[in-house]
């Protein structure tokens, strides 16, 4: 069976939504908080090679960036943000209508649903402070069906 990734179109799909989710995000008031004390230059191609292997790509990402309790350290300790949250999400379904996923198609909905997960469980768990998010996350995986648990991988 064709892969998320695959099926999306590989890194170039990658690169192009995260650029596009990237140009909503510092346009939005509110999200753009979130990067308004600067953010890493290659911010785009990082967050594009995370999506992608966690969605069925190559490991891009932990091969050459950091592992997820990196990702998920960097993300945590803000407190509540649900408003952000649901910012992000929209600015999300933005771009991908901005990289011409169409509506209602089924590779649409997985992505959204992975970057929905994403934002409000995997980033947000650690509330308080990045001091309490543990060694060895294990980097997630969603696939056609939703998130990969270990044993299914």
């Amino acid at each position: 069976m064709q892969t998320v990734y695959e099926a999306a179109g590989g890194a170039d799909f990658f690169i192009a939504l995260a650029d596009a989710w990237h140009a909503r995000v510092i346009a939005d008031d509110v999200v753009g908080h979130a990067f308004s004390h600067g953010f890493h230059p290659e911010h785009t191609q990082r967050l594009a090679a995370y999506w992608a292997e966690a969605l069925g790509g190559p490991q891009a990402y932990t091969g050459s960036y950091g592992d997820e309790t990196s990702v998920v350290r960097m993300h945590s300790g803000n407190g509540p943000h649900e408003e952000m949250d649901r910012r992000a999400i929209a600015c999300f379904d933005l771009a991908l209508e901005d990289v011409g996923l169409a509506e209602g198609s089924l590779l649409r909905k997985v992505l959204h649903d992975y970057f929905a997960w994403a934002t409000t469980t995997a980033m947000s768990t650690y509330r308080r402070s990045s001091d309490d998010v543990p060694e060895g996350l294990r980097f997630p995986k969603w696939s056609w069906d939703g998130l990969v648990n270990e044993q299914q991988a």
